[in-house]
């Protein structure tokens, strides 16, 4: 962090607000403004609104869902940071800021863990300095991309980590927008083997059943970005190669869940799993 406290960018190009404002449209549901409000968060819009109401009509589990993917997050984190040791993270689909986002979490377990998120939605563009307030000891970056081109973030994301040191990499409800499964294999594939042995991969994802099918069905008729359910072994398959840390596939708050883990007493249908590259 230098003297006036702004954190430190990293060697990649300034982050653009004013780019980012340009490239917003509000006339449509967009997936982290949704998120935002089903979050209870205030970065949203009416047709965010609405669609989140629609959905939750037929889905009222969703909120939970958001709220469970939350501390996910932070579960997952603690545990790579402190009982696995890795102090680097690559976090793609970072969505808007909220609690419990990666850096804040890894940072308080190791303060010299370095940090990069990655997302190409232009309100997280707007909201990335707010990514970049870490520790002094750590480091962390932002790099506006898409996850279906993955050579790009590699390319940007070594500026600050290690690719010779293991890394986790964080994708965190973003792989349901990658509908077309080759094209998300592919994306998720390339990632994967540039990262050394030791890394691990981090993936949560909502699964399908009846009232996810009609509720992702109602937000694709909405004209935002469409969406794709995964079952379970489609899931699994992102791990192939990989070596799957305990409990597995599971529920997010069946995942290694902590006192004050929320919602241990029912079925979430977002799941999350995590697993190491040998």
């Amino acid at each position: 962090m230098d003297a006036d406290g702004e954190a430190r960018m990293g060697e990649g190009p300034e982050i653009d607000r004013a780019a980012g404002l340009a490239r917003i449209d509000t006339s449509v549901p967009h997936p982290a403004r949704v998120w935002d409000y089903w979050l209870g968060g205030k970065d949203n819009y009416a047709p965010d609104r609405e669609v989140g109401d629609q959905i939750v009509k037929v889905m009222p589990d969703l909120p939970v869902n958001a709220r469970a993917e939350r501390e996910f997050i932070g579960r997952a984190v603690r545990f790579l940071a402190g009982e696995c040791g890795v102090d680097q993270f690559l976090d793609v689909g970072t969505g808007i800021p909220t609690e419990s986002n990666t850096h804040g979490v890894a940072q308080s377990v190791n303060p010299a863990a370095k940090i990069v998120y990655v997302d190409n939605d232009p309100i997280v563009l707007v909201h990335a300095r707010a990514l970049l307030v870490g520790t002094e000891e750590g480091r962390t970056d932002y790099v506006d991309a898409d996850l279906r081109e993955p050579e790009p973030i590699l390319r940007e994301a070594a500026r600050t980590l290690d690719f010779s040191r293991p890394i986790a990499l964080m994708l965190m409800g973003v792989l349901e927008f990658v509908p077309d499964a080759g094209q998300a294999h592919a994306a998720v594939g390339t990632l994967v083997k540039a990262l050394p042995p030791g890394s691990y991969l981090a993936i949560a994802h909502s699964l399908r059943s009846p009232s996810m099918e009609e509720a992702a069905a109602r937000w694709n008729a909405s004209g935002a970005t469409p969406l794709a359910l995964r079952s379970e072994e489609e899931l699994l398959a992102f791990f192939d190669g990989l070596e799957l840390v305990e409990p597995g596939l599971v529920s997010l708050p069946k995942w290694r869940p902590e006192p004050d883990t929320s919602f241990t007493d029912r079925e979430v249908f977002q799941y999350g799993v995590v697993g190491r590259k040998p």
